[in-house]
């Protein structure tokens, strides 16, 4: 019973991650875009401090937390568990890359465009989904 509570919890984490990973880099193309709107650059500064820390590194912190003790407590494993923690690792670079952008942002040093934001936006999903293929296949 501990187990499915663990799994539940670690799916609202996940949701929750993943939430930020996809919008925060849709901020930043409205923010890249917003040019010399001193006040729209301002208010983008705010909501992305407060998603990344606010939500997205709770989020991510957590997943990453009880999915280690899905694995390590409950004995939940596969060798499709490897490819899953190689992607997840490649998630929290791209958590921490976000997080380097969020400072060019916040110190005016954003040298990227918004079509540059535009693709870094897709990352996440082209992690995701061989993430869920593992996860509902399991194919070894």
């Amino acid at each position: 019973m501990a187990f499915f509570y663990v799994k539940a919890f670690h799916v609202i984490f996940m949701v929750t991650w993943f939430s930020g990973l996809f919008y925060l880099p849709r901020l930043f193309v409205y923010h890249a875009m917003a040019g010399d709107d001193k006040t729209g650059c301002e208010r983008f500064k705010v909501m992305e401090r407060k998603l990344f820390w606010g939500i997205m590194t709770p989020g991510g912190i957590l997943t990453v937390a009880s999915g280690l003790v899905m694995v390590l407590g409950f004995g939940d494993h596969g060798g499709w568990l490897y490819p899953k923690g190689v992607l997840v690792l490649m998630l929290a670079f791209y958590h921490l890359w976000c997080g380097r952008l969020l400072l060019d942002f916040r110190d005016d040093r954003n040298a990227r465009s918004h079509v540059w934001y535009r693709w870094f936006n897709e990352v996440p999903v082209l992690i995701l989904i061989p993430v869920v293929i593992l996860v509902v296949v399991k194919p070894f």
